[in-house]
């Protein structure tokens, strides 16, 4: 037991998945006698989401600290954040889309899930965005209205500033408390996923999980899009920068990106190399990194795309042009409001089935490969956090070229080190 409870929580989960195929190919049927596990994991995700949500988009709104933050360095990697936001998720919505996993594949449409496409003309599913009673959404759990209302009540706190302190304080604290509890919950998760992977192979058998090579092919073919293509055309045009040697710089960043899986533990080596190998100040890079890492997660939002699409196509519901709009607005403010915590792509995607009215029986398969594709997640966050402070110090002038146009042999020390 010591062993087990010494294990990362990655590991844990990835051996919960292991011994639920194995579990569910040897009992098959039967193995539905541990599924209430599994459903308790699956209710308290639920629990989690309205407050998760709630709390931590409020508090991510008011980390702006007040609206002249946002002149100057705010407002441009704000303005930076969004269009990359959205350009990560319609990457995600457009390869998957070309792949299409889950195409032709229902068979995780229980008897009782009720999942049933309805449609609406666009100016009624936006005016259904609209909050007409906060207490009513949450109590409905209408993720949509929540989202905004959050963002509308963050804004009024920034307005505000120190007059509510007070609340701003218990908006970050509420963060915290649902941050904290989450991590309870995710303790448990490879007991639940076990079985619930357990029963879906039992009663399923692995034709779904044929799927799954498209998922992660569709996920990673995105990451490249926005590594190749949206990251190096901003540094180029923008930033006024080479992209290979800007990569070159801040490869110790993505190194340790792509080890710890973890936005909030590389940030150290971030603010290192940005001060080392790009030459930014540090009044530039120590507001535009930490924001980043709580808000700018261009990663979360190509697989959050990527999500929207395989659920749409395995629980057979048509993919309309305002179902898009809806899957590119849930991408965007779902990764600014991801708490940084293990497990949160998990609690993510369950809000964004939640919030598409879909049954989470599609949770186990993406914790399962959760560990395989945030590699590159956190690598796109990172490298997508440089390339915004790079380009904001840019803009204004402030990069110190001498130190920028150092021929790697900083790069090449870090990584030694």
């Amino acid at each position: 037991m010591k062993w087990w409870f010494s294990r990362q929580l990655y590991i844990q989960i990835a051996i919960g998945v292991a011994i639920g195929i194995v579990l569910g190919l040897i009992l098959g049927p039967k193995a539905a006698v541990i599924k209430p596990i599994g459903d308790i994991f699956l209710s308290l995700l639920q629990f989690l989401v309205v407050p998760l949500t709630f709390f931590c988009l409020i508090a991510g709104v008011t980390k702006m600290e007040d609206f002249k933050a946002l002149r100057a360095v705010g407002s441009k990697i704000g303005i930076y954040f969004i269009v990359t936001g959205l350009l990560a998720t319609a990457a995600g919505i457009v390869v998957a889309l070309i792949i299409n996993p889950g195409k032709g594949t229902t068979g995780l449409l229980s008897e009782n899930a009720n999942v049933e496409p309805v449609e609406f003309s666009f100016v009624d599913q936006i005016l259904g965005w609209v909050p007409r009673n906060i207490v009513s959404a949450m109590a409905e759990t209408n993720i949509l209205q929540i989202i905004i209302a959050a963002i509308i009540i963050g804004l009024g706190l920034l307005a505000l500033g120190d007059r509510v302190s007070g609340l701003r304080k218990l908006a970050n604290e509420g963060s915290e408390l649902m941050i904290k509890i989450t991590e309870f919950v995710m303790y448990i998760s490879p007991y639940g996923i076990l079985a619930l992977v357990a029963d879906m192979i039992g009663t399923l058998g692995t034709d779904v999980l044929a799927e799954v090579g498209l998922f992660i092919l569709a996920d990673y073919v995105a990451l490249l899009v926005v590594l190749g293509v949206v990251y190096p055309f901003i540094i180029k045009f923008w930033a006024r920068k080479n992209p290979i040697g800007f990569y070159k710089k801040i490869s110790p960043a993505l190194l340790v990106a792509a080890s710890t899986t973890s936005s909030n533990a590389t940030l150290p080596v971030s603010m290192n190399v940005a001060k080392k190998n790009l030459g930014i100040p540090e009044k530039v890079y120590g507001f535009t990194l930490p924001l980043g890492a709580t808000v700018n997660m261009d990663g979360m939002a190509v697989v959050l795309g990527v999500i929207s699409v395989f659920a749409a196509n395995l629980y057979g519901i048509p993919i309309t042009f305002t179902l898009l709009v809806q899957f590119v607005f849930l991408g965007l403010v779902l990764s600014i409001g991801a708490a940084g915590v293990k497990g949160a792509g998990i609690v993510m995607s369950s809000i964004l089935l939640s919030t598409l009215g879909l049954p989470l029986t599609l949770v186990p398969i993406l914790a399962a490969l959760w560990p395989i594709v945030d590699i590159g997640h956190t690598t796109t966050n990172i490298a997508g956090d440089l390339a915004g402070t790079t380009m904001v110090a840019s803009r204004l002038e402030m990069v110190d070229e001498k130190v920028y146009n150092q021929a790697g042999e900083l790069a090449t020390a870090n990584r030694e080190n």
